[in-house]
């Protein structure tokens, strides 16, 4: 199995994640194709069905990353579907509670860990005959941090057993502690709620991630102790490049 991301979190390493917001299967081939330790496709806000997301993780499977997803919510059907379709890692959003999150690590695993439903259609053929007995080990899931309540319940999620780690949605987050949405937020509440999800992610045992814009923040949050950092997504990515392209021509 593809196991890449799994290996960097547990050496210690910093990982780099990258994000598929395009439902198209050409640009997840190539962004696969890059050095990333991980690859997310996103069915929450991203333009992405479970049709789409299929033939994305069938284009991806050349690369050595890790497939990963982030459903649309913390709903055991989709959650199961794209397990089955050849996802390794789950980034589930609106984890608010303790009961949440145990909610998620019993959709991901199998008995007697969760309460998975066996059929993996499309994971049974490209992982292997034995992909059922390796899956429970095998699976990354976070739990994403980005509501007032679930700060407030922040030691109790991390305490979850299943759970591979915390990830910061700060967008969301930011909102609920009434600022603006943004991503590389650097007012100090904001920095200090990033480090007290940090610490009780640390302080579990568990990984700590953070969704990032560009690259000198997300190098920052690595050398504070994140150990997971998202480069931006597809859309912002390729809008940046022509936009700097078209401007230079135009200059």
């Amino acid at each position: 199995m593809k196991t890449r991301l799994k290996d960097c979190l547990a050496s210690g390493k910093g990982a780099i994640n990258g994000w598929l917001s395009i439902p198209n299967t050409f640009t997840a081939e190539i962004m696969a194709a890059q050095d990333f330790d991980s690859v997310t496709i996103d069915l929450q806000h991203g333009l992405v069905d479970y049709q789409a997301a299929l033939g994305m993780l069938q284009a991806m499977s050349a690369s050595n990353a890790t497939p990963v997803v982030r459903p649309p919510w913390l709903e055991p059907g989709i959650i199961m579907k794209l397990l089955d379709a050849g996802a390794l890692g789950i980034i589930c959003p609106m984890v608010n509670n303790r009961a949440d999150a145990e909610q998620l690590v019993g959709i991901c695993k199998y008995v007697p860990d969760g309460f998975r439903s066996s059929g993996p259609t499309r994971a049974g053929i490209v992982y292997g005959a034995d992909y059922h007995t390796r899956a429970n080990d095998t699976m990354v899931i976070f739990a994403m941090i980005e509501t007032e309540e679930a700060l407030a319940n922040v030691d109790e999620i991390a305490a979850t057993p299943g759970l591979t780690g915390l990830y910061i949605g700060p967008s969301d987050l930011s909102i609920s502690l009434g600022h603006k949405p943004g991503l590389d937020r650097t007012e100090p509440q904001m920095l200090e709620t990033f480090e007290k999800i940090r610490l009780a992610a640390k302080g579990a045992g568990i990984k700590a991630g953070i969704h990032c814009l560009d690259n000198s923040y997300a190098k920052k949050m690595l050398a504070q102790g994140f150990d997971l950092v998202t480069l931006a997504n597809d859309v912002r990515l390729y809008s940046a490049a022509v936009s700097k392209t078209v401007s230079d021509m135009r200059s």
